[in-house]
């Protein structure tokens, strides 16, 4: 075993600016113990004894969670852990198992009192290592909850990108075969030798037509039924590709009418060619529009992304809409919402005044309630989930409903604290409601829940003033 000294500990980075004398009265009433590799040291939820350094050896600590272990850290030597001065630690919150031969000097809790009184440096040293461990396993867990948070969403918004590009690439090539056919149909208009008036009046027909927009959504029967109508029209003037022409004219709810409008400005002959040359440019427009409604989903996705990670704004408060945020969560949430089956009604009071805040951590807590919310009514295969946002006293309120089957009372209590988790290994920390807690903490606002089978809300309250 090391001999530990009041040297060797002043090697410690921890505690080498402390006197030789406390470091000595450190080991003088500290105990010394050995644990075999592969043995555990201590299990969550075990009291802790008091203040422990690695003199040699390692151990990891780690978490259960449905029989599996997570793994949070690695102890080394020279490390500090265990009970620290003005600790409210009592009991602890992971489990040690030892992976090399271990050499501790443990401090033992009842003579903290003695320590905090006589020593000021060794106190002021171990207190600093307290306030280190906490800030770096909060920005740790915080850090790992984000990238499961963004795991979650990559997954859907890839899919969601896939769609659009591929439309988009469809499209172009689709639009590139097309425009090589164009050439023979405008020939042939050419050579049928119309006037200005007759280019004019055709133009203004169709041009009118599909100005107007697409029809309303028919079913298959009336689709038929128009089809069919078209038709007959363009047998009677033995027009070519009279089913191509009929299907693409009921879909920008071209007529029987707008047939015979154009049939006054053409003699018989040239029914066919013209109506080729209109069907040309509604196959044109349809796939210009294709492509032009899947590059406005990637841009709308990429603004949500822009939005919701506020990319393009500091890191400090300010004054927010609040539905902007909400409205970019549910946006990169879409996929999982869909693949859920679940409807979204928004109940947003758009009147309400801006709150000043850090946009990013917003968003965030919304992921977190929401993500929650969905997996809450995967079990149901369907689900309606219901965001609202109204006043409530000085406060802004926002209100997120499941019809999950809710929350058992003995977790009720529970959820918001670190580490506590019912979902499975890989799809949660635990950490994600302790984060959405100290968030609206940062925002000197509140959060409560209530629920019962059918009907869970999570509400964030939110000062409208610093």
């Amino acid at each position: 075993m090391t001999t530990v000294t009041a040297d060797w500990l002043q090697t410690v980075d921890a505690l080498k600016e402390v006197p030789v004398s406390q470091l000595q009265w450190f080991i003088d009433n500290s105990e010394h113990h050995h644990y075999p590799v592969g043995s555990t040291w201590f299990k969550a939820g075990d009291a802790v004894p008091g203040t422990h350094i690695v003199i040699s050896g390692r151990a990891k600590l780690y978490l259960q969670q449905h029989n599996d272990m997570v793994e949070l850290m690695t102890l080394e030597p020279q490390s500090i852990t265990g009970y620290l001065p003005f600790s409210r630690m009592t009991k602890a919150a992971a489990s040690c198992e030892i992976m090399e031969d271990m050499q501790v000097l443990t401090f033992p809790r009842e003579k903290i009192d003695d320590l905090i009184h006589q020593h000021f440096e060794l106190t002021q040293a171990l207190v600093h290592v307290m306030t280190s461990r906490v800030r770096d396993f909060t920005s740790l867990q915080q850090q790992s909850e984000k990238m499961m948070a963004l795991g979650k969403l990559s997954a859907g918004l890839t899919h969601e990108l896939n769609n659009p590009a591929s439309a988009v690439l469809r499209g172009a090539r689709s639009l590139k075969q097309h425009l090589q056919l164009v050439p023979d149909v405008f020939k042939a208009l050419m050579n049928l030798q119309l006037t200005e008036a007759q280019v004019d009046a055709i133009n203004c027909i169709m041009f009118e037509v599909i100005h107007q927009g697409p029809p309303p959504p028919m079913g298959m029967l009336e689709r038929s039924d128009k089809t069919d109508e078209l038709l007959d029209i363009l047998d009677k003037y033995k027009v070519e590709n009279a089913m191509d022409i009929a299907e693409n004219m009921v879909d920008f709810g071209f007529s029987e009418v707008h047939i015979e409008q154009f049939r006054k400005h053409i003699a018989d002959k040239a029914v066919s060619p013209v109506l080729n040359w209109i069907n040309t440019n509604l196959v044109t427009e349809k796939m210009v529009t294709d492509i032009e409604e899947a590059a406005s989903r990637i841009s709308k996705l990429v603004d949500s992304v822009k939005s919701f990670t506020h990319m393009d704004q500091g890191q400090d408060k300010s004054w927010i809409d609040i539905h902007t945020g909400l409205q970019s969560t549910l946006n990169m949430l879409e996929y999982k919402l869909r693949k859920g089956n679940i409807e979204v009604t928004r109940n947003f009071d758009t009147s309400l005044p801006q709150v000043s805040a850090f946009a990013g951590e917003l968003n965030q807590v919304w992921t977190n309630i929401i993500d929650n919310a969905i997996d809450a009514m995967e079990p149901n295969g369907k689900g309606h989930l219901t965001v609202t946002t109204a006043m409530d006293g000085k406060c802004l309120a926002v209100k997120i409903t499941d019809n999950g089957p809710g929350i058992s009372p003995e977790i009720k209590d529970k959820i918001f604290d670190p580490f506590f988790t019912t979902k499975d290994i890989g799809k949660g920390t635990g950490m994600g409601l302790d984060i959405v807690a100290q968030i609206i903490r940062h925002h000197r606002g509140h959060q409560k829940v209530n629920s019962e089978p059918g009907n869970t809300t999570f509400t964030v309250l939110l000062p409208l003033h610093d």
